[in-house]
């Protein structure tokens, strides 16, 4: 059977939902959260020299910026097109080959493809203060822009790491100089940048946008990230919990020739939103129970990701024992982190422990047909709820925008 053949035929007999494969993703920096309901054997799967795994992918079209180490592959996601997931092919090809059958004629006419992708984001230390490029300065180094936000499920955070504290920006009464006299200092010893920013303590089942110029520091609780299709930053934070970054950390997307510019360096912040005085309320995202729910009260939803021009997310809850039927007007991703059932025509699980290359069945790509449609999904659960994150891209009409 051919290529297109195959994809063709996964998306009639899914009834036009995918059931995706874990795409788990090393990273050679910080230490692993294990929360990723991962084998305890496997996160070291890919090999010390990799790092260990700390992300889990979703719906992803693109490449992790991982070093030449990487696989040409690593962080795209797979379709099964079978139980076992013997054979396979990506949702990049699918998206290729279904165009707006799949994502639909909005986003097919204004991106050409799926435009965000989600992920897990698990570390057990916290991570370096750093930023993600605008699409100007990233489209100098043959990249694009990465708006990103971050939503804290109770599901998944067991324990909150050593720091379960976030830093945003910097203070409003720090200067671009005390700033750039921190960062000239990057080669020369801790330039503890952090002393210039703000703290704020993660709230579990609550969230954050965060635009392009802004530098963060994320805590250490796991963390669902919706986000545009990039892998794009530029690092402020020298030494993170005794671990040393090399200068290429700071300025490895940048030009050659600006790599030790300094005023370059810092034209990458956005500078008002970084000291934006009232950051929190401009920027928290506290969950908003959806508008169009369900009158029969099986199932609940909440917008968890909102308030921005580039992706959306929901919180899905189908109660025990109901079977319900969802509808969206807009394709979207989905992995479900509680309960078991079924989902369109598939069988669904939460993961509790997988093996490295092993099938799930917790992870769904919905076309904007199927999602319109509506998702008929049960909960063969007496006692337990079936718990859904579902991420969107710009196009869905009702994702709140303030």
């Amino acid at each position: 059977m051919g290529a297109k053949q195959l994809i063709q035929d996964t998306f009639e007999q899914g009834r036009g939902i995918f059931r995706l494969a874990p795409v788990f993703v090393p990273r050679r920096f910080a230490q692993a959260g294990k929360r990723l309901r991962l084998h305890p054997d496997d996160y070291y799967a890919l090999g010390t020299k990799r790092g260990s795994i700390k992300e889990r992918w979703f719906s992803s079209v693109i490449t992790a910026m991982n070093g030449p180490l990487a696989p040409e592959d690593e962080g795209l996601s797979y379709v099964a097109a079978t139980e076992d997931a013997g054979i396979k092919f990506t949702l990049r090809d699918a998206v290729n080959e279904l165009g707006s059958a799949l994502i639909g004629t909005e986003l097919k006419a204004k991106y050409g493809t799926w435009p965000m992708y989600s992920k897990f984001f698990d570390y057990e230390t916290p991570l370096f203060h750093h930023l993600h490029l605008s699409d100007a300065a990233a489209s100098l180094v043959g990249r694009m822009g990465k708006p990103e936000a971050y939503y804290f499920p109770p599901q998944l955070n067991n324990h909150p790491g050593l720091f379960p504290v976030t830093y945003f920006g910097y203070d409003p009464d720090i200067t671009l100089e005390e700033v750039r006299e921190r960062l000239l200092r990057f080669e020369a010893g801790d330039n503890r940048i952090t002393e210039l920013s703000r703290a704020y303590r993660i709230e579990l089942g609550t969230g954050w946008y965060t635009p392009p110029g802004v530098v963060h520091a994320p805590g250490s609780y796991l963390t669902y990230e919706p986000q545009w299709n990039s892998d794009v930053n530029s690092v402020h934070e020298n030494i993170v919990w005794g671990e040393v970054y090399p200068y290429e950390f700071l300025v490895e997307n940048c030009p050659a020739d600006r790599q030790r510019n300094i005023d370059y360096v810092l034209s990458l912040m956005d500078w008002d939103k970084n000291v934006d005085p009232h950051y929190r309320k401009t920027y928290f995202r506290p969950p908003l129970p959806c508008e169009d729910g369900d009158p029969e009260g099986g199932y609940s939803e909440t917008w968890i990701t909102y308030g921005n021009d580039y992706f959306g997310a929901k919180e899905l809850t189908v109660h025990p024992g109901q079977t319900v039927v969802v509808k969206d007007p807009a394709a979207y991703g989905t992995i479900l982190i509680q309960g078991h059932g079924s989902f369109g025509v598939h069988e669904a699980e939460a993961a509790l422990m997988l093996r490295y290359g092993q099938m799930s069945g917790d992870e769904f790509f919905v076309s904007e047909a199927a999602a319109r449609e509506g998702v008929q999904i049960t909960n063969r659960s007496k006692w337990e709820p079936m718990v859904f994150l579902k991420h969107f891209g710009p196009n869905h009409p009702n994702m709140p925008r303030a």
